[in-house]
């Protein structure tokens, strides 16, 4: 008799994670089903500010594989359909098809959770008003382009300057907005240290956003036609025929949380290295919903990534296929741009080592993208943390045009090996004019690193 394996979420992880048990066992000895409650499988939510800016034409291309194509391999995957409830001793779910509101109990052998994660939305005043967009999903997007189409003026507010923020302020701008930025923090990218997010301030305010620091938002305000007219902080009032919400997400478990099973400080459900849920044999999660071990601080962290969604699915659908894989943990590496500033960090930010007890080194390098001579050569900032005592790397941000973003790579390898900045110093990177000074920036940062911690002593 076959089991049956029951995914909630017909996204990254979840579809990665069916996908692959698929691979691994036959319909005749796994039965797949999964619930979805959205109207779309298996696609980019990070291209979403770049399908809503132009730079992707078509939303369909976002789409990495249709429900029509799972159904086509075997997985029984079903739209619209809610799962409302989690009993774990009877090991079954309760289900809503959010068309007819039909509901019924499925029974699992084995339970994969890949449930996401949810944006923050304060209960703000007139927070729900028409013409207020959230973007996590390609639902989101698509109103938020008709909402764009269909705009009474050209005046745009983007709340929060975290990655999706400051990407959502670069596709308002290329669609002609005129686009304020309000940020609860004083500098925008709160991933990177305030003196990095000071760079990133400045370089919007050059491509002619409007970014306003220490301004959290306290309501937003409507017209006579209950659309939104602007957004209010404490000290002014912002105009605005369009409001984007990019405050970040958390993590979605309030299903598990209710079915008690284990979170985390960050609410994210806590699993093992082969992502099954600790102390429960036959359950897995994966994906923005659960928290994972940081490699350089020993701790566990949310790190919402559609890259660590893909691992965590494959990982966990050759555990449930029968085969052995784990994920050891994650640096921290992450990347973006506004317009043609390119933004990356990985490891710990100063406060993040501070956190954790950590003593460090902090250095600052500018340097360029390709040799100073060759056409082209752009520059760039690096930030350093190295560990006081053994020189240990502990972070990396990078802030730059052409060419600076993905050298966050290189510290992200090192952090991974828990290299020290001095054994970086020797590293064999790859040099031509074209691609790279004789030092690459991130060199020439552990050069400097290293003779913060001699200094040290």
């Amino acid at each position: 008799m076959s089991e049956r394996l029951v995914v909630i979420g017909g996204d990254a992880a979840g579809m990665s994670a069916a996908s692959q048990a698929r691979r691994l066992k036959g319909p005749g000895e796994l039965e797949i089903v999964a619930f979805e409650r959205g109207h779309f499988s298996s696609y980019s939510a990070c291209g979403i500010p770049y399908w809503v800016g132009g730079d992707v034409a078509v939303r369909d291309e976002l789409i990495a594989r249709s429900p029509e194509e799972h159904r086509a391999r075997d997985i029984d995957l079903r739209m619209r359909t809610e799962v409302t409830a989690l009993d774990v001793d009877r090991q079954r779910v309760l289900t809503r098809d959010l068309e007819s509101g039909a509901e019924e109990w499925t029974g699992f052998d084995k339970l994969v959770i890949a449930t996401g994660a949810r944006p923050l939305r304060p209960p703000l005043p007139g927070i729900d008003a028409p013409g207020v967009h959230g973007v996590q999903t390609l639902d989101d997007g698509q109103a938020l382009l008709d909402s764009l189409t269909h705009a009474r003026g050209r005046r745009a507010v983007v709340v929060g300057a975290g990655y999706i923020g400051v990407e959502m302020a670069e596709a308002l701008l290329g669609r002609g907005f005129e686009v304020t930025v309000l940020n609860r923090g004083e500098q925008p990218m709160a991933t990177l240290d305030p003196d990095m997010g000071r760079l990133v301030h400045r370089a919007m305010d050059g491509l002619g956003i409007t970014t306003v620091g220490s301004s959290p938002v306290t309501k937003i305000l409507t017209g006579e036609d209950g659309r939104v007219r602007a957004a209010a902080t404490d000290e002014g009032e912002y105009p605005a025929d369009v409001v984007v919400l990019g405050m970040g997400v958390v993590p979605e478990t309030s299903l598990a949380r209710s079915a008690g099973l284990p979170l985390g400080t960050y609410d994210g459900l806590l699993t093992d290295l082969s992502m099954r849920v600790r102390g429960h044999a036959n359950i897995w999660a994966g994906g923005d919903c659960v928290e994972v071990l940081d490699l350089v601080s020993g701790r566990e962290r949310h790190v919402p990534l559609g890259t660590h969604a893909n691992k965590h699915g494959q990982v966990i659908g050759s555990n449930v296929g029968g085969g052995y894989a784990t994920f050891p943990g994650v640096v921290g590496t992450a990347v973006s741009k506004v317009c043609d500033l390119e933004i990356a960090r990985t490891g710990l930010r100063e406060k993040d080592a501070r956190a954790v007890g950590l003593q460090y080194v902090a250095v600052t390098v500018e340097s360029t993208s390709r040799a100073g001579y060759y056409p082209g050569a752009a520059l760039m900032t690096v930030k350093m943390l190295a560990e006081r005592r053994t020189g240990r790397l502990l972070g990396v941000q990078i802030v730059g045009r052409e060419g600076a973003g993905k050298r966050v790579d290189i510290a992200a390898v090192a952090l991974t090996a828990g290299m020290t900045v001095e054994q970086m110093t020797a590293l064999d990177l790859g040099y031509a004019p074209p691609f790279s000074p004789v030092w690459d920036p991130v060199l020439v940062a552990a050069r400097k690193a290293m003779a913060a911690v001699r200094a040290a002593g």
